[in-house]
């Protein structure tokens, strides 16, 4: 049965034109992501590890409606709406290139998942993931620096606390996107080696014109970083990986709802300020 969703414009898109719910309960990886591009920076070891696969499938929820990104070269003049379709259409290329099961675009206004008091995203998110029942999903970091990007996190995170224990996933990821995770502390990194398909990762985020002609050049910027994790991961080993992707592992939120997600996030960034101060210490 296909899910209902709640915003007006909102759209399930099933590359191999399956039925929606057949589309979906075959998915094994799912990413809820903010924006169009975010999915394929963030997700790129779900998008890896499904790519080709017969038993395994990537299912991605974009939550906004991707109306507010800059904009130049062709696109300066281009209204908030026009740039909603281009982005869209990106985003459906991308899922025709990876391979994936389907994409859902939720088509909120940011200012819409920001509110908390708006529960309609995260019944969305609910009612998309009570249907796929992925076993690994991915979304941001709660270290993330976009307020945006933070608040899809949170509506995920608030969305499973509320699903029964049998339908939620066996891991959730934070992942890198605006910012990256080098900071934590070794012991709470959760390491991706995404080395495998360089080609396939330049064209998902090559796909994304709208954005790099508009000044932001991700395509360049994210393959960067995925190889300067690696290099700089360990400092008396040689390269173990040609990229890597650095993430939070956010399932003990999902698998205990009493813990405090402002304290859970916390702990990260105190973990990470003794560590440098106990190295300063010990070099004085």
């Amino acid at each position: 049965m296909e899910p209902k969703l709640r915003h007006s414009g909102a759209e399930i898109f099933i590359p191999d034109r399956k039925p929606v719910d057949k589309g979906m309960t075959r998915t094994t990886h799912l990413a809820i992501a903010a924006h169009p591009d975010d999915m394929e920076i963030l997700a790129y070891d779900g998008i890896l590890k499904c790519f080709e696969s017969d038993k395994e499938w990537f299912f991605g929820i974009i939550v906004t409606d991707g109306g507010g990104s800059p904009r130049g070269g062709p696109y300066t003049n281009y209204s908030d709406e026009e740039m909603k379709k281009v982005r869209r259409k990106e985003q459906k290329k991308a899922a025709v290139i990876g391979e994936y099961a389907g994409v859902a675009f939720l088509n909120y206004p940011s200012s819409e998942v920001r509110d908390p008091k708006n529960p309609n995203p995260k019944e969305d998110i609910k009612e998309l993931l009570t249907l796929a029942k992925p076993s690994v999903i991915y979304t941001h970091n709660l270290a993330d620096k976009h307020n945006t990007h933070v608040a899809v996190a949170l509506r995920t995170i608030e969305g499973l606390r509320e699903l029964p224990e049998e339908l939620k996933p066996s891991h959730l990821y934070g992942c890198e996107v605006w910012g990256g995770l080098d900071w934590l502390v070794d012991e709470d990194k959760v390491v991706f080696d995404v080395s495998a398909h360089e080609n396939l990762a330049s064209s998902l985020l090559g796909v994304y014109d709208s954005q790099i002609w508009g000044g932001k050049k991700y395509d360049l910027a994210t393959l960067g970083r995925r190889r300067a994790n690696a290099t700089y991961y360990a400092s008396h080993a040689v390269d173990v990986a040609a990229s890597m992707s650095f993430n939070m592992d956010l399932t003990p939120l999902i698998k205990d709802p009493t813990l405090d997600i402002r304290e859970f996030i916390l702990i990260h960034i105190n973990r990470f300020a003794e560590d440098v101060k106990t190295r300063i210490e010990e070099l004085l």
